[in-house]
């Protein structure tokens, strides 16, 4: 009868260990048998942006857990970086799997009710983050009760310092150390664009959430076109959504539009680019993780949430509403941002 070293972390439970598979050493005398460090998963579901400005955290649990397995449970696997040993995507199989694991610690650093209901019925020795209370999000602890506040009166929202990693971080019980994001880049493409003086990214998109983020057509033609006849390259990038509209900003720019693709060509169309122009958006929060040189609008959250590492400029419309958070509004408040000011700001930092 084999020896089966369960505890060690290169177990497989249903087929052979690499090791075994490839030299035929058993675990009785295995030089390779190395016991499983702490098992921990982290929820965090959506959106994409939320989670790539979440892998920091990645980079401090692997520092101060060596040895552990990290699980995480999310609505876009393709963007968690390869070094999390499983990635499940939120399916009700995975969580029938994940509620069948004890895990020493579970971070959920979602605040929707599914996410909170799963917190509670995972088996986790530390729980941190949020849980539901009466079908309702509640913080674990003192640590997320400030994230939970901030998200419930808007003047403390307006009042917050603290930068998205930073708040996560704390959550966790860590002290945030600039750790940077990671992004990986699974797929490239191959585009006809000439670098020139630089390559200029504009994506002028933002989904659908919060359309008041949107810089209106005109500007963006009158953008391109200045930095074409600058000699930069601009490339536009967008989804299916911008597709009309970067087509007619082409023509009337000179700039260059490809059309839309897969997220990972979308991935790799960002890390081409020098400078990437955009509002609050995925395209913003890939463009972080690539270091790319950054100029962000924003209007409606709380500036001091986005950690750029020194790399950008954020250009804001002065309104004694800033930061209003709301989807819909009377005041259009991001004419005041002119393509002049951006420009400016584009050479700034190059």
């Amino acid at each position: 009868m084999h020896l089966v070293k369960r505890d060690c972390k290169y177990y497989k439970g249903d087929i052979p260990c690499s090791f075994h598979k490839k030299e035929g050493v058993l675990c009785e005398t295995c030089p390779y048998y190395k016991k499983r460090g702490e098992r921990i998963l982290i929820i965090k579901l959506g959106a994409i942006g939320d989670v790539i400005r979440t892998t920091p955290l990645l980079r401090r649990l692997q520092t101060e857990y060596p040895d552990s397995e990290i699980y995480w449970l999310t609505d876009f696997p393709d963007v968690v970086p390869s070094t999390v040993n499983y990635i499940y995507e939120y399916t009700a199989k995975s969580v029938e799997i994940l509620k069948n694991i004890k895990f020493d610690y579970l971070f959920n650093l979602d605040k929707d009710r599914e996410a909170c209901a799963l917190a509670n019925s995972i088996n986790a020795e530390v729980k941190k983050g949020f849980i539901l209370d009466n079908g309702f999000c509640f913080p674990v602890d003192e640590p997320a009760r400030d994230k939970w506040l901030t998200g419930l009166f808007d003047d403390l929202n307006k009042a917050n310092k603290k930068s998205y990693p930073e708040e996560i971080f704390r959550i966790c019980g860590f002290e945030y150390k600039k750790e940077e994001y990671i992004v990986e880049l699974k797929e490239d493409i191959d585009i006809n664009i000439q670098k020139k003086s630089g390559i200029i990214g504009l994506n002028t998109g933002c989904g659908d959430r919060w359309k008041t983020r949107l810089w209106k057509e005109e500007n963006w033609i009158m953008l391109a076109k200045e930095l074409v006849d600058s000699g930069y390259s601009v490339l536009l990038l967008g989804g299916a959504q911008e597709h009309e509209k970067n087509n007619r900003i082409a023509e009337k720019s000179g700039a260059f539009y490809p059309g839309h693709f897969s997220l990972r060509q979308f991935f790799s169309l960002v890390d081409k680019c020098d400078v990437i122009v955009t509002a609050v958006s995925m395209a913003f929060h890939v463009a972080v993780g690539l270091k790319k040189k950054i100029v962000l609008f924003n209007n409606i959250f709380n500036p001091n949430e986005f950690e750029l590492f020194g790399r950008g400029i954020i250009i804001q419309p002065d309104v004694p509403c800033r930061g209003c958070f709301k989807a819909n509004c009377n005041i259009e408040c991001m004419d005041l941002i002119k393509p002049e000011e951006v420009y400016n700001s584009i050479k700034k930092l190059l």
